[in-house]
C-alpha cells in the first residue's frame, strides 16, 4: 500500500493518512470546509461566502448580482419630478355643453 507509514498532516494528530494529507477525521472536516488551511475548491471572493468559485472571483449568485449592476440602465431608472408630470397632463375637458 503506498500510503502506509504516512501520517496525517495536522499538527499534533497521528492518525494515518487517507487523502489529501488528512486522516480519516480531518479529511472530513476539510470536505466540510472547517479546515480552511487547504481550501476544497476557490471560493468567492465576498466576505463570508464560500461558495464555489464561477466566474470572475464570484459564485454563481454572486457574479449575477454584480453583472446585474453593471449593465447600463438596470441601477439608474429615469425618474419624473412629480410636478413636471402634473404640468404634462391636459386639463380636465368639459362635456360639450349640447350632450
Amino acid at each position: 500500500m503506498p500510503t502506509e507509514g504516512k501520517k496525517c498532516t495536522v499538527e499534533g494528530c497521528k492518525r494515518p493518512y487517507r487523502s489529501k494529507g488528512y486522516c480519516n477525521v480531518h479529511f472530513h472536516k476539510w470536505r466540510k470546509g472547517e479546515i480552511t488551511a487547504k481550501p476544497r475548491y476557490k471560493i468567492c471572493k465576498e466576505e463570508k461566502c464560500k461558495k464555489p468559485l464561477f466566474k470572475k472571483g464570484y459564485c454563481e449568485q454572486h457574479y449575477g448580482a454584480w453583472s446585474a449592476s453593471k449593465k447600463p440602465g438596470a441601477a439608474e431608472a429615469p425618474v419624473a419630478a412629480p410636478a413636471a408630470a402634473a404640468e404634462a397632463k391636459p386639463a380636465a375637458e368639459t362635456p360639450p355643453a349640447n350632450a
